[in-house]
């Protein structure tokens, strides 16, 4: 096919990572990149993202139909793109083209995230929703969705790999390791984790946020390196002898992509239980698993020690990945086949 893909497109965005995935299955790809769209007035910009609207909506939205009726793309993706007009979509239609919105995160969370008030309002004009939660279905259903699939979030297979033959802890300078964000009470955790002086917890990740959740004193013992990205975040994964994977309950997550790339990238894994985690990887062969703060710490002392076990599971987790398809090749061709048979549909009605 070919797909006019619009969303935000920097090497650091998993958005990035699923029109490699979409070259890679072998469609031509117009990329549109919604970050051309951004004020670089900072106070202008968060004003536009909350209220999605003024000028750069405006401007997107023209251009957008502008490149599709000098492409005639087959589908138009949108990943994460919180700008649509509803009219758009119409016209989008009208010109014969499908229109598919990957959406990872959850506009019917608890997360309080802004900006999500067109989007809402697009809901009943795309052809296909993308979600990522069981219950996202029966939410974009009751607000008028057209069709809703759910697939998994992803590891992309160029970035996040294992190390070297060889690698051991003795090449390992992180203990128990956590790379992301502060959501609900991770940095409560994080903190209680170091209070016990028993091993080294080490954070990676926005500065200002961690900051801000732990107090100066606190950031300045745990944090370490900045924000990673690619080559940066899959070697400190291989640095890290265990590597934390916390749920996001306040957007109702039921796994969370952290866990398939650090899996691909053969690491040793000790995430929140969940069905979503448990029903994708075989605890305690595969993965370790916790759901208290005492059973964190109680299986953070039985596997620190254990470099043989570690890698054991490390590695059974990463034959799992790679064997059922936690990449994003896997999860887009699903995608794809999908909208496939909306077009297909389409063209036998219109026929």
């Amino acid at each position: 096919m070919k797909i006019l893909y619009a969303g935000p497109l920097s090497p650091n965005d998993s958005s990035l990572y699923r029109l490699w995935a979409l070259e890679r299955l072998g469609h031509e790809v117009v990329p549109f990149n919604s970050y051309d769209y951004r004020f670089r007035n900072s106070l202008f910009e968060k004003i536009a993202l909350r209220l999605a609207a003024g000028p750069m909506v405006v401007r997107a939205n023209k251009d957008l139909l502008q490149i599709a009726a000098a492409e005639k793309p087959d589908l138009l993706w949108t990943d994460k793109l919180l700008s649509m007009r509803p009219e758009t979509l119409n016209r989008f239609r009208a010109m014969g083209i499908v229109t598919v919105s990957y959406m990872i995160d959850n506009p019917f969370g608890t997360r309080q995230d802004p900006g999500w008030r067109l989007y809402i309002k697009d809901i009943p004009h795309y052809d296909l929703h993308v979600v990522q939660r069981d219950k996202n279905i029966l939410d974009y259903r009751e607000r008028g969705a057209r069709d809703v699939i759910k697939v998994q979030t992803a590891y992309e297979p160029t970035i996040h790999y294992p190390s070297p033959p060889g690698w051991s802890d003795k090449d390992r300078n992180r203990q128990v390791s956590f790379i992301g964000t502060p959501y609900d009470d991770r940095s409560t955790i994080l903190k209680k984790l170091s209070e016990l002086n028993e091993f080294q917890v080490v954070i990676s990740g926005n500065s200002r946020a961690w900051k801000r959740e732990l107090g100066p004193e606190v950031f300045a013992c745990l944090y370490r390196e900045g924000e990673l990205f690619q080559q940066q975040y899959r070697e400190a994964i291989w640095r890290s002898k265990i590597n934390l994977s916390f749920i996001t309950h306040a957007n109702q997550d039921e796994f969370v992509h952290k866990s398939f790339e650090i899996a691909a990238c053969g690491g040793f894994l000790l995430a929140e239980r969940s069905k979503g985690h448990m029903d994708r990887f075989r605890e305690d062969e595969e993965a370790v698993f916790f759901s208290s703060f005492e059973e964190l710490v109680q299986k953070i002392r039985r596997y620190l020690p254990d470099e043989e076990a570690r890698t054991r599971i490390a590695a059974a987790g990463q034959a799992r990945a790679l064997r059922d398809g936690y990449h994003n090749d896997r999860q887009v061709s699903l995608i794809v086949d999908r909208a496939q048979s909306i077009i297909n549909s389409l063209r036998t009605t219109s026929a």
